[in-house]
């Protein structure tokens, strides 16, 4: 499978930013009852960057999932501030592609992650979900 990722593209870096709204906040998502930036927001910023920089590296037929994330929220930000994301690609096994990625506001790191994505076919993989919808993928 020649997916245009290779072992060069280990070290690239993306950044990117987003500001904490109130659907970004703990209270809003469900997961804690303040309206501080909320830890799933925080993982749904890192997964979609890591996602981003690689669908620029793929072929057209390819994407990628994400299979495995290790995430630490280490300080509240607050609503209507702008948090900012960092990730670098740091290993390239086969289809696995391993991504480490800070969350910093202005004032301090309040993140730190791990996330592993798997680069697959878009056609492959669309046939297994066809497969499991069919009346014979029912259990």
């Amino acid at each position: 499978m020649d997916s245009g990722i290779s072992t060069d593209h280990v070290g690239l870096v993306r950044e990117d930013q987003q500001v904490v709204t109130r659907e970004r906040t703990a209270v809003h998502i469900g997961s804690g009852s303040l309206g501080v930036y909320a830890t799933p927001a925080m993982l749904a910023f890192v997964e979609a960057t890591c996602r981003d920089m690689l669908d620029e590296l793929l072929d057209p037929s390819m994407t990628s999932v994400g299979t495995e994330v290790r995430l630490r929220h280490l300080a509240p930000t607050t609503e209507g501030e702008t948090v900012s994301v960092c990730v670098e690609i740091i290993s390239i096994e086969g289809i696995l592609v391993e991504f480490k990625a800070e969350v910093w506001d202005r004032v301090e790191r309040i993140g730190e992650a791990r996330h592993t994505r798997a680069v697959i076919d878009v056609d492959r993989f669309l046939s297994r979900v066809s497969a499991k919808t069919s009346p014979d993928g029912d259990r």
